[in-house]
């Protein structure tokens, strides 16, 4: 079976090697879970798929954020999310990712939209933090308006500088045109132009949203191992203690410390942590 879930019990047998490993992307991850690995393109790696998924899918997507502090890395191009269509990330018949998923087998559309995990290590000084979470925790409200409302706060910028006005309804219609990231991805040609114009977007993270930093998130401790799952209600709390019993065993499920965090943003979440 794949899934995340064997993803984390991978990193925890292997749990001292985080944090001594100089670039988190020279861990020995295990090959045989992955459908895919890549270096700098979206996704770092991909679980494979699970013929049978009554209990785990598989297919989920991973990105490596690595940082010399407790600050999660810039996000470079892809803004971070929950989940992402995989018809997004293959884009033709000669994508590297698209043929490695073949090469192991996997039916790519038979999980047309994957969920999105981020491995984060923070390190300050002597001490490490690694957390294994799912893209909710960046995400708090839609791509989409998120960009569109980041346009509008440059569109009342040039307004008010310029003294001109423009009605409410041409300015949702302008807003609209530029809400999805697909937009700015393709590079521009422009007549007479010796040079072409691509914009890329860059995603930072909030302090709110930083789940390394101490003074938000104390209960993520120092020179720790953090799967950090969303938990809405008691149901979700039983279901991921229940995969994860699955996967670990009862009896390594006990080596774990198992908590609340509460989002700024985004509701609870449960963590199940372990030492480094």
């Amino acid at each position: 079976m794949y899934s995340i879930y064997h993803f984390f019990h991978s990193l925890f047998q292997q749990k001292h090697l985080l944090k001594k490993v100089k670039k988190l992307d020279e861990f020995p991850f295990k090959k045989n879970l992955l459908s895919c690995r890549n270096d700098g393109v979206f996704p770092d790696m991909a679980i494979r798929l699970n013929k049978d998924r009554k209990i785990f899918t598989g297919g989920e997507l991973i990105e490596l954020k690595d940082s010399d502090s407790y600050t999660v890395s810039s996000f470079n191009s892809t803004i971070p999310s929950r989940s992402k269509k995989i018809e997004e990330i293959i884009t033709g018949e000669n994508s590297i990712i698209k043929q490695q998923m073949e090469e192991t087998g996997n039916d790519i559309l038979s999980l047309p939209v994957r969920d999105v995990y981020y491995l984060v290590r923070g390190r300050k000084k002597s001490h490490t933090k690694i957390c294994l979470v799912y893209g909710s925790f960046f995400e708090t409200i839609s791509i989409e308006n998120l960009i569109s409302q980041s346009f509008s706060q440059v569109l009342e910028e040039r307004l008010k500088e310029s003294g001109k006005e423009v009605s409410e309804e041409f300015k949702q219609t302008l807003l609209s045109i530029f809400s999805r990231q697909q937009n700015f991805s393709k590079v521009r040609n422009v007549e007479k132009a010796s040079v072409k114009l691509r914009f890329r977007i860059m995603t930072e993270v909030k302090a709110e949203g930083n789940i390394l930093n101490p003074k938000k998130y104390p209960k993520i401790k120092d020179d720790t191992l953090n799967f950090v799952l969303p938990c809405r209600n008691e149901n979700e709390a039983k279901e991921i203690l229940k995969k994860t019993e699955l996967v670990f065993g009862e009896k390594k499920l006990k080596q774990f410390k198992i908590f609340k965090i509460k989002h700024h943003f985004n509701g609870y979440f449960l963590a199940l942590q372990t030492s480094i």
